[in-house]
């Protein structure tokens, strides 16, 4: 019984802190490999040979977790004055069309940066200055938008649990 709470306090945290958490961390560790680079390069006259690539990945991975945090928490660049153009009924289909749509790119990429990453291993091809195998790179899509499309899901549930409660979403006030 113990075992069951403790994972559902372990699963209710990855739920609402995974993506933010990740972001946060890789946000920093490319800002500090950034600013020892500069420090290395203009005070002690040399260069760490690894650190803008390493930061460039950080970046690939912080872009992919950022795009599900921000289907978490529904903040997604959308056009809102169309939006209001309809009565509140035809809001709440329109936006889950549009969830149904991202879902089904989400799910198209997944499945694509996963082909992608196949293909890495298979070649097992290496980056030029840290030689890291680039499937850990090609990944970052394949995990992103998974988690994305699995927000997508949560955001699904929500919005139709919201119509089937009679409630209107705070993005349709």
């Amino acid at each position: 019984m113990r075992e069951v709470k403790n994972l559902k306090k372990a699963l209710k945290w990855l739920n609402e802190y995974l993506e933010i958490t990740l972001c946060v961390i890789l946000m920093s560790a490319m800002t500090l490999i950034i600013f020892i680079q500069v420090i290395m390069r203009y005070i002690f006259s040399n260069s760490l040979s690894w650190s803008e690539e390493l930061a460039r990945y950080l970046f690939i991975w912080l872009i992919y977790l950022g795009i599900s945090y921000g289907c978490k928490i529904m903040k997604h660049i959308k056009i809102d004055a169309a939006l209001k153009l309809f009565p509140r009924g035809v809001r709440s289909f329109i936006m889950i069309v549009g969830d149904l749509i991202f879902l089904g790119f989400a799910i198209y990429v997944m499945v694509t940066g996963f082909q992608l990453t196949m293909l890495q291993i298979q070649l097992t091809k290496t980056s030029p200055a840290m030689r890291l195998p680039l499937q850990y790179v090609y990944s970052a899509p394949m995990i992103g938008f998974a988690l994305a499309a699995f927000r997508e899901l949560q955001t699904l549930a929500y919005r139709i649990q919201a119509i089937k409660k009679g409630e209107i979403s705070e993005e349709e006030n």
